[in-house]
């Protein structure tokens, strides 16, 4: 057996349904490998691209997802999704090529290393110096990017590894990672600091947003009547229609939901990140915080936990359940009022007719457009925020959105992955004009592959969120602002169906005709984000008397 149809025999073994990317001459007898194989190969148009799409596909499935690009630029090309899946916690196994390691005649033409550039981006990077080595080192890279804390592994396999003839095709099999629980002194310590509490929170964040945690925190907050937020990543794991829901952790220390943040004596830190903007800073010790994770606390100087339940956290959930009285926090006296106040923020704007439309009436719009698993992926810009605060997610998953390393160009492939994955949801990509045009070529592949997807471009012929923070610090508007291409034009180049909005009525039945049709829309829509800027800086300006 070629060393090459080992490698994908062991991709198979490890279930991988897709490997998005594109090859070069030293990938070729993989390619060809492929070529009879159950994998999916999906060839995009950069390289950036693929490796967003993988790493989509490992948030969403908890499994590996798989990204394929040559020597030299190919790789070089992966390196900003790769740092995206490494920091926002999400499983991708990344394969390059490489000149053959054992004789070249080509110097040092497009050759680098490789290995030794990843390592700093992944949570392990190897090459394969010899095809007996794929089976185990294949198996170790999807271990290593599964559990917990998830991220990326890099395997290089230079071409005449890849085309070694080899005796043995046995592959090691594929096993189930059982994660430890916590000590019962743990969680016994947690529940008297929650008996104790008057006025507790519970913060849902980046960590809970993993399979089977859904229902021990849904059955954890009923119970106890304990309210509850979330960072912007982990938004969805509860619905954000509960009663029990007071928002997300979006802007500033000075946003409302701060304000409770502020009052609460007891967080109850459910798998949050420090990757993610701190949704909170602790100061003294009048305020505890129990830290509920897979992993131990990464003590900052922000974050010190005073009590921390360290395993399995739907196992952890489910013990502190049983071992709490029911509905002891469900006084709410003492945060109703910043309560009536984030529903007023949240809501006030939702029927603006002004045009150009503000990002707040789009977000309300969206939401009755979307249906409760249709999921919406968001590029970086000013619109992440807006859609972070006010968009009710109803299911784990169906806001995908960036907080970790927060890059711009990831909308598009994101959605890509998403409507390639579940063809029978909606699926809207959000991006500005800018981040949109970092890899729009990409609408080309989603053609392609006939897929069944919007993007709605927040057109502003800038970089928004740079410009409110230009302005913000009352700097001059300098530097920020571009022109673009017609939109509607240049989707129809690609072969997608391409609108303009010109009146704020008109967007609702844009998207729920585009829904309708199918294949790929792009929908050009002029924002305001002067007015957007000034309805932002009032709301926080409020909390400085």
């Amino acid at each position: 057996m070629k060393a090459s149809d080992l490698f994908v025999k062991a991709l198979e073994n490890e279930g991988v349904e897709y490997i998005f990317g594109i090859p070069g001459e030293e990938n070729l007898d993989l390619l060809d490998s492929l070529r009879g194989s159950s994998i999916k190969f999906i060839l995009t148009r950069h390289e950036q691209a693929a490796a967003f799409m993988a790493a989509t596909y490992g948030r969403l499935t908890g499994r590996a997802g798989v990204c394929l690009a040559t020597l030299g630029p190919g790789a070089t090309n992966l390196v900003t999704a790769i740092a995206y899946a490494q920091l926002g916690a999400m499983p991708m196994v990344v394969i390059t090529g490489q000149k053959p390691i054992k004789a070249s005649l080509q110097g040092k033409f497009q050759i680098l290393d490789i290995v030794r550039m990843m390592e700093p981006l992944v949570k392990d990077s190897d090459q394969i110096v010899y095809g007996g080595q794929i089976p185990s080192l294949v198996r170790g890279a999807f271990r290593i990017a599964e559990e917990e804390r998830p991220g990326a592994v890099h395997l290089e396999l230079p071409e005449d590894i890849a085309r070694e003839e080899l005796e043995d095709d046995r592959v090691f099999p594929r096993q189930t990672i059982h994660r430890v629980f916590a000590s019962d002194r743990a969680i016994e310590k947690a529940v008297n600091v929650i008996k104790a509490a008057k006025r507790p929170l519970l913060l849902v964040g980046a960590g809970a947003n993993r399979k089977r945690i859904r229902q021990p925190l849904s059955d954890f907050i009923n119970k106890t009547g304990i309210l509850f937020f979330n960072t912007q990543m982990g938004k969805g794991v509860l619905s954000g229609d509960g009663s029990n829901f007071i928002g997300t952790a979006a802007f500033s220390s000075k946003d409302y939901v701060h304000e409770a943040i502020k009052k609460a004596d007891l967080i109850i830190n459910v798998g949050h990140d420090i990757v993610e903007k701190p949704p909170f800073i602790m100061r003294g010790s009048e305020q505890k915080v129990i830290h509920v994770n897979f992993h131990s606390a990464q003590i900052k100087g922000i974050y010190y936990p005073q009590v921390e339940v360290v395993g399995n956290i739907s196992n952890s959930i489910d013990r502190l359940t049983q071992e709490l009285s029911g509905c002891y926090a469900c006084d709410h006296e003492w945060v109703a009022p910043i309560r009536e106040r984030i529903r007023q923020a949240i809501h006030a704007l939702d029927d603006d007719t002004s045009f150009p439309m503000l990002p707040q009436r789009v977000v309300a719009d969206v939401r009755k457009v979307m249906h409760d698993d249709g999921i919406v992926t968001l590029d970086n810009g000013m619109f992440k925020l807006w859609f972070a605060r006010h968009y009710h997610a109803r299911q784990p998953n169906t806001l995908l959105l960036d907080n970790a390393l927060a890059t711009m160009g990831a909308g598009l492939p994101t959605a890509m992955a998403c409507a390639l994955m579940y063809p029978d949801r909606q699926v809207l990509a959000v991006c500005g004009d800018g981040g949109f045009m970092m890899n729009s070529q990409e609408l080309e592949t989603a053609i392609r592959l006939k897929l069944n997807l919007i993007v709605l471009i927040f057109n502003d012929n800038g970089y928004g969120m740079i410009k409110w923070k230009q302005a913000a610090q009352e700097l001059d508007d300098f530097g920020l602002s571009f022109n673009n291409p017609d939109f509607v034009m240049y989707a129809q180049s690609y072969g997608a169906t391409g609108h303009r909005i010109t009146a704020s009525e008109d967007l609702v039945p844009a998207m729920e005709k585009a829904f309708d049709e199918g294949g790929v829309h792009v929908i050009d829509l002029p924002i305001d984000y002067s007015q957007n800027t000034k309805t932002l800086l009032d709301d926080l300006k409020q909390f400085d008397n």
